[in-house]
C-alpha cells in the first residue's frame, strides 16, 4: 500500500508522533512545520513569499526536496541589474538602511540567487514620501532574497511534471503534488482543519514570523475547500491521473463542531473521500 500523510497546520495534529508517523508512509508537509520537525518530513511545500525565503534560508532546503511558488532561479550575474533597476545608489543605501532587505549569506561558490518583493526604487520613494510625512518608514524585510548553494534541493511548483501551479494554498497544493510524485493509493490529510472553534485563527504557528497573530480572526475556509474539492475530482479516476482514496483525519468523525464535522461541499465527490478518527488511524496502522 502507497500511503502519504499530508499535514497542514491546524491544532489538531498537534500531539502526533510524526516519527511513528513515518514509518507508514512519506509525510509532506507545509511552510514552518520545518521548524518544529525537520527530521519527520519528507517533502516541504511553500507558497508565501516571506515563509519560503525563511525556509531557504533555515538551511532546511539542503536536506529536503521543497517546492515553492514562483520560485525561478536567476543567475548571479545579472544581480546587480536587477536590484538597480530605475534605482540609484543612494535608494539602494536607503533602502538597506531602512531594513529592507532580507537575505541569507552569499557563499562563494553561489550561483543562483531568487528575489520577490519590492523594487529598491519602490521602498526608496515609500521612504521619502514617509519622512516628508514625518513617520518612519516600517515595511521591513520587503525585498526578500536567497542566495543558493550549489546542490540545494529547492524547486518551483511549475518545474513538476504534468502541474501548473493554480495559486492554491500551501496544504492544497501540497495534497495535489503529493499525488503526482509519488502516486499513492491513499492520502491522509491532517492537520487540514480548515475552521475554527475558538473564532481565532487555527494555525499551530499563529504569533510566530510570517504568521498572523494569535487573536486574529479564523482565515476563511472557502478556497481551501474548493481547492481540495478539486484535488479529489482530478484524482477520481475520471481523469487521466490515478485514483486516490483521500482520507480527512479528525478528533471525531461526525463531530457537530465547525473543525469535526462532514464537509457540506464535499458530498459530492467520487467516491474517494472519507472521514477517520486519529484512533480508527492509529487502528489501521498498529500505532
Amino acid at each position: 500500500m502507497n500511503r502519504v500523510f499530508v499535514l497542514g497546520n491546524g491544532q489538531s495534529r498537534l500531539g502526533i508522533d510524526l516519527k511513528e508517523l513515518r514509518k507508514h508512509g512519506k509525510i509532506y508537509g507545509c511552510n514552518a512545520i520545518y521548524r518544529t520537525n525537520p527530521d519527520d518530513i519528507d517533502v516541504l511545500v511553500g507558497v508565501d513569499q516571506g515563509i519560503m525565503h525563511e525556509m531557504y534560508h533555515s538551511g532546511i532546503c539542503e536536506k529536503l526536496p521543497t517546492y515553492f511558488r514562483n520560485w525561478s532561479k536567476v543567475p548571479v550575474d545579472l544581480y546587480e541589474s536587477m536590484i538597480k533597476a530605475g534605482a540609484t545608489d543612494e535608494d539602494l543605501k536607503l533602502a538597506k538602511e531602512e531594513g529592507a532587505f532580507y537575505e541569507n549569506e552569499r557563499v562563494k561558490d553561489c550561483k543562483e540567487f531568487v528575489m520577490h518583493g519590492s523594487s529598491v526604487a519602490g521602498v526608496a520613494h515609500v521612504v521619502r514620501n514617509e519622512k516628508t510625512k514625518g513617520r518612519r518608514f516600517v515595511q521591513q524585510k520587503s525585498i526578500k532574497i536567497s542566495w543558493l548553494k550549489p546542490g540545494n534541493k529547492s524547486k518551483c511548483l511549475n518545474d513538476i511534471n504534468d502541474f501548473k501551479d493554480k495559486g492554491w494554498a500551501a496544504g492544497p497544493t501540497a495534497a495535489y503534488v503529493s499525488c503526482l510524485l509519488e502516486k499513492p493509493d491513499e492520502v491522509y490529510l491532517i492537520g487540514m482543519d480548515l475552521n475554527s472553534t475558538t473564532g481565532k485563527v487555527n494555525n499551530i504557528f499563529a504569533g510566530t514570523p510570517n504568521y498572523v497573530l494569535k487573536d486574529h480572526a479564523p482565515t476563511p475556509s472557502v478556497n481551501w475547500v474548493q481547492q481540495l474539492k478539486e484535488t479529489f475530482f482530478d484524482f477520481s479516476g475520471k481523469d487521466k491521473h490515478k485514483r486516490v482514496m483521500f482520507y480527512k483525519v479528525q478528533n471525531s468523525i461526525r463531530g457537530g463542531d465547525p473543525v469535526n464535522r462532514v464537509v457540506p461541499e464535499w458530498t459530492d465527490h467520487k467516491g474517494n473521500l472519507d472521514y477517520v478518527s486519529f484512533d480508527e488511524l492509529y487502528k489501521r496502522l498498529g500505532i
